[in-house]
């Protein structure tokens, strides 16, 4: 059985290349409340109006926690299909580190429902997100 550490470098070495350009790295994640954190380090070419954060960037980010927070329960997935997702912009999120956390509220077999945190370095909540996932699992 893999422990933590390893679960996390297996993750974070099979990370999809759109995560590494966002400088996303998983930092942690645990059983008891499913849910993952990562970081990510966010320059100013995915910003606007000087150093805010595009939006679809953000729900990107947002996407990429609350579907690893299924990830990391089990291999038994092949997949999940995000078929929607809600974002709330609260405060803008600037360039920089970024802490964005997700965790599982209910999941069926087929089902799950999400939610993620964004918070920029000063820990300030700056946008959540909801999303419903049909779950893709081997035939």
């Amino acid at each position: 059985m893999k422990n933590k550490k390893q679960i996390i470098e297996e993750m974070n070495n099979q990370r999809p290349e759109f995560i590494r350009l966002l400088g996303g790295t998983m930092i942690d994640f645990s059983d008891e409340m499913p849910m993952c954190t990562f970081e990510f380090d966010i320059g100013k070419e995915y910003c606007h109006s000087i150093d805010i954060v595009q939006g679809g960037f953000i729900t990107a980010m947002l996407d990429v926690v609350m579907s690893h927070s299924i990830f990391v329960q089990g291999p038994e997935l092949m997949g999940l299909s995000s078929l929607e997702i809600k974002t709330s912009y609260l405060e803008p999120t600037r360039a920089g580190k970024l802490r964005v956390e997700g965790c599982i509220l209910k999941q069926s077999y087929k089902m799950a429902f999400l939610e993620g945190r964004m918070y920029n370095a000063e820990n300030t909540l700056t946008a959540t997100a909801s999303t419903v996932a049909k779950l893709i699992r081997p035939k």
